[in-house]
């Protein structure tokens, strides 16, 4: 038997993102973005509103960075979503992380997380389906602490995502089957 749930964002696991920007006068700003995906190899749609700093700055410098959060940084990521850049301009130094600038694009690259997609602004939406930015990835970075030769492994990075239900954070990471070969034996 199935039960009637209140609606929420339903979907589960959703990923926990931490889109960097710089601020008009050059310090870094992060803010946490459960609500963002890829639309393709080369574009990420990130559902933000125009109220947003990350927004106003993505706009601006025409870039931005998506790093994937992990389990050793909920706290800091938490904090990214908790805490409003229009109302504290210094979050990003309060975290205790650092970053570095981006290789590709005029966005800051957090240091201590494992993977990071260097996004070039295309456009912002606005339509009775919902908001958001629109970005072509033109780099994407890793920590060497999660390679395994040349390959991510998905288990070192450690990621995390958000339970919309209870409102946690839990790791993503065990690999429980092969994609594009498992469901050959149906066949």
């Amino acid at each position: 038997m199935r039960k009637k749930l209140n609606l929420t964002e339903g979907i589960y696991p959703m990923p926990v993102l931490l889109v960097a920007t710089y601020n008009e006068d050059g310090s870094v700003n992060v803010m946490n973005a459960a609500w963002g995906t890829m639309q393709d190899r080369k574009t990420v749609a990130l559902n933000l509103t125009q109220s947003h700093k990350t927004v106003q700055n993505i706009k601006e410098r025409g870039a931005f960075t998506v790093s994937i959060a992990d389990a050793d940084h909920v706290a800091e990521a938490d904090y990214f979503g908790v805490v409003s850049g229009n109302n504290e301009p210094d979050k990003f130094k309060k975290s205790g992380l650092t970053a570095e600038k981006a290789e590709t694009v005029d966005a800051p690259v957090i240091s201590q997380l494992p993977l990071c997609l260097e996004c070039e602004f295309i456009e912002y939406q606005d339509n009775a389906y919902g908001v958001g930015v629109i970005g072509r990835v033109v780099n994407i970075t890793a920590d060497e602490r999660v390679m395994v030769g040349d390959r991510v492994d998905m288990s070192l990075v450690n990621a995390i995502a958000f339970d919309p239900y209870t409102h946690g954070y839990y790791r993503v990471y065990e690999r429980v089957g092969e994609a594009f070969k498992d469901g050959l034996k149906l066949k």
